[in-house]
């Protein structure tokens, strides 16, 4: 079981270099707070056009099929159950009824109606209410499965979210490498300094989260190598046995972590690194280039239609 390969979430892809690969972090960052944004108060045509956009995306930017996979296919499918689940559920809305007779104690009244109701009833005919629009509630009825408009919507809209929510942000991982994500942040937090926050420590601890990830992942990795090469017998162990075991896997993989977190700190040391600002190491020159103009004009064009057509009723 190798999890950084069936399980490559959040990854930087290194080769191939596409042209998302080139735009300026930055500028990656105003797409991804975009397609985060955009579902809030959007209709449901316009959310699955947000979720078909970053399938496009991705295939324009060439991607290797080995890639983007796995990951859009797990996905697909996620969104795809919480779609049925949330459609043929309850929708939730509540309606009051009223009564038709009044209450009353007035025995009078209650015969009165009655006896209009009956008469009516003999008097004419039950006609069908005419509906020449063809519109109706409940677009699916089979037995105890119900289909309404509200729970489809409501299902659109907690699978489209899902999707996008997870794929936006993996999309931009995948494209953009730590150094360049910590290097964006900083430079878009540079105003912050005048109120006197950390930026570069805030920007540094970020750097090490990122590139801290697939250690934990490989840790995670080698602890449940170790246990399945041992063949333990779950069956005999019972179930507080199973916990005991995974409480001391859990046990040993912090205390991997914190030491493979003292051995960075450590390394940091060794170099002579005493503080970030007076220790800055410069990855990247952040420089707006004509893909990036053309991308954030691509962006303003994206909220203008957002803005008009995709802005839920």
């Amino acid at each position: 079981m190798d999890l950084l390969r069936s399980l490559p979430m959040g990854l930087y892809l290194e080769q191939p270099i596409t042209w998302m690969h080139r735009l300026d972090p930055r500028v990656k960052l105003a797409w991804l707070m975009s397609f985060l944004a955009a579902p809030i108060m959007a209709n449901s045509i316009s959310r699955i056009v947000l979720a078909v956009l970053l399938i496009l995306l991705t295939l324009a930017a060439a991607i290797p099929l080995r890639v983007w996979r796995q990951q859009m296919g797990w996905l697909l499918m996620l969104s795809f159950f919480i779609l049925i689940l949330a459609a043929i559920s309850p929708d939730g809305m509540g309606v009051n009824h009223q009564p038709r007779l009044p209450t009353t104690n007035n025995s009078e009244l209650l015969v009165l109606s009655e006896q209009f109701n009956s008469n009516t009833t003999q008097n004419s005919r039950t006609l069908p209410a005419p509906n020449p629009s063809g519109y109706q509630y409940i677009l699916f009825q089979r037995g105890p499965v119900t289909v309404t408009r509200r729970s489809l919507q409501l299902g659109i809209n907690l699978s489209t979210s899902i999707f996008i929510l997870i794929y936006s942000t993996n999309l931009y991982l995948l494209t953009t490498a730590p150094e360049e994500i910590t290097a964006g942040i900083e430079s878009l937090m540079l105003p912050l300094r005048r109120l006197k926050w950390p930026v570069t420590e805030i920007a540094l601890t970020l750097t090490l989260s990122l590139r801290f990830i697939p250690l934990v992942l490989e840790e995670v990795q080698n602890l449940i190598r170790s246990v399945r090469t041992r063949a333990i017998n779950w069956k005999k162990l019972g179930l507080k046995g199973a916990v005991r075991v995974w409480m001391t896997v859990a046990e040993r993989l912090l205390e991997n972590l914190l030491l493979r977190a003292d051995q960075m700190a450590n390394a940091m040391m060794v170099r002579g690194f005493t503080s970030p600002n007076e220790h800055r190491v410069q990855w990247h020159q952040l420089r707006l280039k004509i893909n990036d103009w053309i991308a954030l004009a691509s962006l303003i064009g994206f909220w203008v239609v957002r803005l008009v057509w995709g802005t839920e009723s």
